[in-house]
């Protein structure tokens, strides 16, 4: 991989475009293929100065918020799906006016909701979101199927209730899984739901599909949505954020110090905590291009970030030789739930944020600064 460093301020998110049209390419052939419709989830990205790209594949976005339903309108431009836990009174005739699709998280938010004058005025589809208590997922912090979840309505809180006026049903209930662990899922929801999805105009598979992934099994995916999609005359629909830019991101970090402390130890100009905060909430070892795991080449270090959090730390890396101040470092697969998570905690600079075009320049498309701390405090 051949990135021009030097023409890139230090730290910077890197989204490679050529990267980010592979992964776009995987999409459009399941959708041609299959019929169903993969809109990109903006929780995981919402780096819209890609959106041009990205929008030339996919039908649309779906948002969690209104600030992110209303970047998904004016810079993507096509289908806005939203879903949220809990909609705001003085929030929803804003929502309505960016929304397509809008997914409530309950029945006491259905109820609330459902003849508010915005959904007609702006011909909104309405949807509920189906708890189908099934897990997949590795880790409870990623689990929207754990015991108590606020995400959904089960079986048992569905009941009989009169569903006139739903016209889909979403779930989402993985991380990073392959099609084996949505056909399992399905399986559930058709066994507790099933009556009720011949009624519904479309199915949202929800985000967590690892579409992008090298070893994804994309034919089984693509006749199972065929089998759905037939069996109950539904658009079928997935909403992966990960997924879209797998593999797309770098995040360049500089060596500021080097010290010893019964081990080499590496201070970046970056921060796990701030800037790649899934690092330590998931919690894993990101990769370094070049490098390798502690003592599998000859000069290891301990990476630590920039702030004055004790456990901010990246992790243990080798290198073939030894790392000096100034030296810059590319982490991989950091353009998902980077910048929509990254804080200014401790004053630290927020990265830049840049796309490595397909011709190999650069286009450094956004700089932070002061302004970007103090006008988040008060």
């Amino acid at each position: 991989m051949n990135v021009p460093t030097h023409l890139i301020p230090s730290p910077s998110y890197i989204v490679r475009e050529t990267a980010l049209e592979e992964n776009l390419k995987k999409l459009s052939y399941i959708q041609d293929q299959s019929g169903c419709k993969i809109i990109l989830a903006l929780k995981a990205f919402s780096m819209f100065s890609t959106f041009h790209q990205i929008s030339q594949h996919l039908p649309g976005t779906t948002s969690s918020s209104l600030h992110e339903a209303r970047l998904a309108r004016e810079y993507f431009g096509k289908e806005v799906h939203v879903y949220s836990p809990g909609y705001k009174e003085e929030e929803f005739d804003e929502m309505c006016t960016y929304a397509n699709h809008i997914t409530f998280n309950s029945i006491s938010q259905w109820e609330r909701f459902k003849n508010h004058p915005a959904l007609k005025k702006h011909g909104i589809d309405c949807g509920l979101r189906l708890n189908p208590e099934h897990s997949e997922v590795n880790y409870t912090i990623y689990d929207p199927c754990s015991p108590h979840s606020r995400f959904g309505i089960t079986k048992t809180m569905l009941g009989d209730y009169d569903i006139t006026g739903i016209e889909g049903f979403h779930f989402h209930t993985l991380c990073e899984k392959h099609v084996d662990s949505l056909e399992r899922t399905f399986a559930v929801i058709e066994e507790k739901f099933g009556p009720l999805l011949h009624k519904m105009k479309w199915l949202n598979f929800g985000g967590g599909h690892g579409l992008t992934y090298a070893n994804y099994d994309a034919e089984r995916l693509i006749k199972l949505l065929i089998h759905i999609r037939d069996k109950y005359n539904a658009q079928v629909i997935l909403e992966p954020g990960a997924a879209v830019v797998y593999n797309t991101g770098l995040l360049m970090a500089s060596v500021v110090d080097i010290l010893h402390n019964d081990m080499d130890i590496a201070v970046l100009d970056t921060s796990a905590t701030a800037h790649m905060p899934d690092v330590l909430e998931m919690p894993y070892r990101p990769e370094i291009i070049g490098s390798g795991k502690l003592g599998e080449k000859e000069y290891s270090y301990r990476l630590g970030g920039i702030t004055c959090l004790s456990g901010d730390v990246i992790g243990d890396y080798s290198f073939d030789v030894p790392l000096e101040v100034g030296d810059r470092v590319l982490f991989t697969d950091m353009a998902l739930y980077t910048m929509v998570k990254n804080t200014t905690f401790n004053g630290v600079q927020l990265p830049a944020i840049s796309i490595l075009k397909k011709d190999n320049s650069v286009d450094v498309v956004k700089t932070f600064g002061y302004e970007e701390f103090r006008s988040r405090l008060s």
